[in-house]
């Protein structure tokens, strides 16, 4: 299935009888289906059917629709003499010079600003809507076809920045049980230090619990808060989230909201990586995560 992006632009224009029709649509990302009509006044009649034929293509963003006419001069092609009425009129100055032989003969210029001798097309209402769902149906055609290209590009760079984070949390995920050892190893001591239970000499500290309740209580706290530090279970969501992220990709159509969706639950497994980080290597790939993610996240508010 393929994806479109909110944006995109196209116009179409068609000669006829009357005149030049031009149909131009662009859009850009809104939450929402937004239709805007740009039309003439003598055209604001099928404003109905054109939003009927836009939403019958179109499920997301602002989308702006205009609509002009031009007519065609009076000098134009497509204008025809009335040569009945000229037969008639030649007859009836034939007429009128047997009477008086010296009236002027009637001018080129005369004969055509005489009512009725050029006709203009008939523009019927009927005739006028058919040709603006003509023109609208070309213009919609590479309207959507401008959308889906977008999209396609839009897929391939997000599809590429998923490959980028899961190759992170592939790198930093066989990290975590080091770096909660060596964690727990220098708390352990450090702690020991502070209690006054490592000394040059072994000599234990006069207090009243012994060593073996002091060593299970660090023990205990060293191993809490080695639990606090675990990111392999925020790694996981990750991975499944981004996993989730592709499939939606490649499922297609609309996509939009469900992604930007999926962008709020990366950040968040992406900060709580940051901020549970013992080692430099943790902090660094939460760092370059959330890049990663603030990059897509701005396309994908594009996405329809």
């Amino acid at each position: 299935m393929t994806i479109s992006s909110m944006t995109g632009y196209a116009v179409a224009t068609r000669e006829t009888a009357a005149g030049t029709l031009t149909v131009e649509l662009k859009s850009v990302n809104s939450r929402f289906l937004d239709l805007q009509f740009r039309i003439n006044d003598e055209l604001r009649a099928v404003e109905p059917a054109l939003r009927e034929a836009i939403m019958g293509r179109i499920n997301r963003g602002k989308v702006e629709c205009r609509l002009s006419f031009g007519r065609k001069s009076g000098t134009g092609s497509a204008l025809n003499l009335n040569a009945t009425l000229l037969t008639t009129l030649s007859q009836m100055q034939h007429q009128v010079r047997q009477v008086f032989a010296n009236a002027p003969v009637m001018s080129v210029n005369e004969l055509l600003r005489w009512p009725g001798v050029i006709e203009e097309p008939e523009i019927t209402q009927e005739t006028l809507q058919a040709d603006i769902q003509s023109v609208l149906a070309e213009a919609l055609d590479a309207f959507v076809d401008t959308r889906a290209r977008e999209g396609a590009a839009l897929q391939a760079m997000l599809l590429t920045r998923i490959d980028d984070m899961e190759a992170i949390v592939q790198r930093i995920t066989p990290l975590i049980p080091q770096a909660i050892a060596q964690f727990q190893q220098k708390a352990t001591e450090r702690m020991k230090e502070a209690l006054g239970l490592a000394t040059q000499n072994g000599a234990m500290p006069s207090q009243s619990v012994s060593s073996e309740d002091a060593l299970e209580r660090i023990r205990q706290e060293v191993t809490l808060y080695g639990i606090r530090i675990d990111v392999a279970e925020e790694l996981s969501r990750l991975s499944a989230h981004l996993t989730e992220t592709r499939q939606i990709l490649k499922k297609g159509r609309q996509v939009g909201k469900r992604l930007d969706f999926m962008m709020q639950e990366l950040n968040r497994e992406a900060n709580t990586v940051g901020s549970k980080a013992a080692i430099k290597d943790l902090s660094d790939a939460s760092m370059a995560m959330k890049l990663l993610i603030e990059q897509m996240r701005e396309q994908v508010q594009n996405l329809e």
